[in-house]
């Protein structure tokens, strides 16, 4: 599928944008003290793009660019996946995760297609992370800011990877990342989809188009009015339809409810960085005069 013109608030400046995300990736990976980074490439955009920059910034040596199918959904993006790895030359494995989904699956005789889905993503997720320590390797996510806030990923899933390089971007911008990195036509042009049912498509689920949701989404952030959304040219369906999706998700984008209870809640490690002081006795303790 072609992609349109983005609108004028959505364009970006790609070359400088790189540049800070290779170096995003670059002093992460330094800073966590790992030897590089691990991630699923699924033949999708957003994981062409993230192993790309990774490549750039570590060197595709350093990158492990893994093949996660289950059972023979996507069989086509998984053969783009593939020549899209050899095309950066990064290492690769392939781990078939049919067992891992059809063991659990086994004990859970009203299994839906929504619930396998979840499976499948947090089974991808097991993967990666036994990597960091079988090699260790960062596990880097792909996920984008149109996914998060309408809530279109699998949570302790897609969300699990500490660095998530895409994660302030729109869809339509990583699209133009896409094509500044020069990733190939037949991965750009692909019709998006998660992979996780039959036939499925995020265009599909959502019911509006990229293009008009990453404009709301951009206009409402930006504190733009229902009347300004619309004078753009965006239909009060596609917009009443965002708002809800981001509404109906909001739980899935909250922190972890961690009730404040000792004196460094806030900030748990924050006594390893103060200078050592005289220890001094605990409160109600006795002392002589």
């Amino acid at each position: 599928m072609a992609r349109t013109v983005p609108h004028p608030r959505l364009a970006i400046d790609a070359a400088p944008l790189v540049t800070r995300l290779q170096r995003t990736i670059e002093d992460t990976v330094r800073r966590f003290g790992l030897d590089g980074v691990v991630l699923g490439v699924s033949g999708g955009v957003d994981s062409a793009v993230v192993s790309a920059l990774a490549a750039r910034a570590l060197g595709p040596e350093r990158v492990l660019a893994l093949l996660l199918p289950y059972r023979d959904l996507g069989a086509a993006s998984l053969e783009r996946a593939e020549r899209w790895i050899a095309h950066l030359g990064l290492r690769s494995e392939r781990v078939d995760i049919t067992p891992m989904v059809d063991a659990y699956e086994a004990t859970q005789p009203d299994m839906t297609w929504h619930r396998r889905g979840n499976v499948q993503a947090r089974a991808r997720m097991i993967v990666q992370f036994d990597k960091l320590t079988q090699y260790g390797l960062l596990p880097i996510g792909t996920g984008n800011r149109s996914e998060s806030l309408l809530g279109y990923f699998t949570e302790h899933g897609d969300d699990a990877p500490k660095l998530e390089p895409l994660a302030d971007l729109y869809k339509t911008q990583v699209w133009q990342l896409a094509e500044h990195l020069a990733v190939t036509d037949e991965i750009v042009e692909a019709v998006p989809s998660a992979g996780l049912e039959p036939d499925q498509t995020d265009e599909g689920d959502f019911g509006v188009s990229y293009a008009e949701i990453d404009l709301i989404l951009a206009l409402l952030e930006a504190g733009f009015d229902d009347e300004a959304v619309l004078a753009e040219g965006v239909s009060p369906e596609a917009l009443e339809a965002v708002r809800e999706r981001v509404v109906a998700t909001r739980r899935k984008r909250l922190p972890t409810v961690a009730p404040a209870v000792q004196p460094t809640a806030h900030d748990p490690t924050v006594f390893v960085r103060r200078a050592p002081s005289p220890p001094r006795r605990p409160t109600g303790s006795r002392s002589r005069p």
